[in-house]
C-alpha cells in the first residue's frame, strides 16, 4: 500500500529552481572555506541542472518527509553525480575541456586536484547520509547508493562505455540499454525513490517512473549530441559520431529516438497514477527531460 501525503503541486520550473537554490546553498555551507580542495569541490557541484537533487526533494515532498533529511539526500546524490563528471572528463577517460559551459575541473585546477576533488565529493555523499538527521531508514539509502554508484551501477556503466569504444563491433540496442541503465539510470532511480525510502513507503511506483525516466534522459542526451547547440548544452557535441560510437540515435535513427523518448516519458507519467494530482510536478519533469536543450 502506497501512502502519500496531501501536497500542493507547483510548476516544474519553479520546483527545479527551488531545488537548485536549496542544494547549492547547502553545498556552499558544507564546503565553506578557502582550502583549494574545497574550492574545486564547490566548482564541480555548483551550476548544474541538479535534476537528481530535485527528484529527491520532490519525492520526499510527495511523502511528507522532513526537508532537512531530504536535503541531505539531495546534496548526497549531487555529490556523487559531480564526482562522476569530474572523473569522466579526465584525459584518461573522455578527455573533455568543457562542462556546463566552463572549463572542466582538471583544466581549471589540474588533474591531480580534480581526482582528489572527485574522491572527496564521493565520500562526502556518504557522510551526509550517515548523519542521524537522515532518519531511521538511512542505512537503506546508504546501501542503495553504494550499489547504484558502484560496481553494479554507475561505475559498471562507465566501464561498459569505455569498453565499447575499443570494441570490434558497435553495441546492439540491448547492450546500449544495459549500459545506460547503469551509467545514467541507476542514480536517477536512487534519486526518484529516495523520498519513499526516507518515509518507509512503497517505492515501486517511483522505481517504475525512474526506470523509464532514466532511459528517456539518455536518449535525449544522444539526440542533443546530434542536434544540440554547444553554447546551450555546455559541453562538446557530436563527439559520439566522431568517435563512431553506437547510440540510440545511430541505431534507431533521429526520428525513431525521439519517438522512443516520448513513449518512455508517457510510461514514466503513467507509473505515477497511484499518487493522483500530487505527482503533477514529477510528470512535468518527465516531459522536461525529453524537451531540454542542455
Amino acid at each position: 500500500m502506497t501512502t502519500v501525503s496531501a501536497v500542493e503541486t507547483r510548476p516544474f520550473g519553479e520546483a527545479l529552481k527551488d531545488a537548485q537554490r536549496l542544494v547549492s546553498d547547502y553545498a556552499m555551507d558544507c564546503l565553506a572555506g578557502d582550502d583549494l580542495l574545497l574550492e574545486a569541490m564547490r566548482y564541480a557541484i555548483i551550476g548544474g541542472k541538479m535534476l537528481r537533487g530535485f527528484l529527491v526533494l520532490e519525492s520526499a515532498r510527495l511523502h511528507g518527509v522532513d526537508q532537512a533529511a531530504a536535503l541531505r539526500a539531495a546534496l548526497a546524490i549531487e555529490c556523487i553525480h559531480a564526482y562522476s563528471l569530474v572523473h569522466d572528463d579526465l584525459p584518461c577517460m573522455d578527455d573533455d575541456d568543457l562542462r556546463r559551459g566552463q572549463p572542466t575541473v582538471h583544466r581549471k585546477f589540474g588533474e591531480d586536484l580534480a581526482v582528489l576533488a572527485g574522491d572527496a565529493l564521493q565520500t562526502l555523499a556518504f557522510e551526509l547520509l550517515a548523519h542521524p538527521e537522515t532518519g531511521p531508514h538511512a542505512i537503506r539509502l546508504i546501501r542503495g547508493l553504494a550499489q547504484d554508484a558502484g560496481k553494479d551501477g554507475m561505475v559498471s556503466g562507465q566501464m561498459l562505455d569505455m569498453a565499447a569504444e575499443s570494441a570490434s563491433e558497435p553495441l546492439t540496442l540491448d547492450q546500449i540499454t544495459k549500459l545506460q541503465s547503469r551509467k545514467t539510470g541507476c542514480l536517477i532511480a536512487w534519486s526518484a525513490t529516495a523520498g519513499a525510502v526516507l518515509a518507509g513507503a512503497d517505492e515501486r511506483p517511483l522505481r517504475q517512473f525512474a526506470d523509464a525516466l532514466g532511459l528517456a534522459f539518455q536518449i535525449a542526451d544522444d539526440i542533443l549530441d546530434v542536434e544540440g547547440d554547444e553554447s546551450k548544452v555546455g559541453k562538446r557535441v557530436q563527439k559520439d559520431a566522431v568517435a563512431g560510437k553506437a547510440t540510440f540515435v545511430s541505431l534507431l535513427g533521429l526520428d525513431g529516438a525521439k519517438t522512443r523518448a516520448h513513449e518512455l516519458a508517457d510510461t514514466a507519467c503513467d507509473a505515477l497514477g497511484v499518487y493522483g494530482d500530487g505527482a503533477e510536478t514529477l510528470k512535468a519533469a518527465a516531459r522536461f527531460v525529453i524537451s531540454r536543450d542542455s
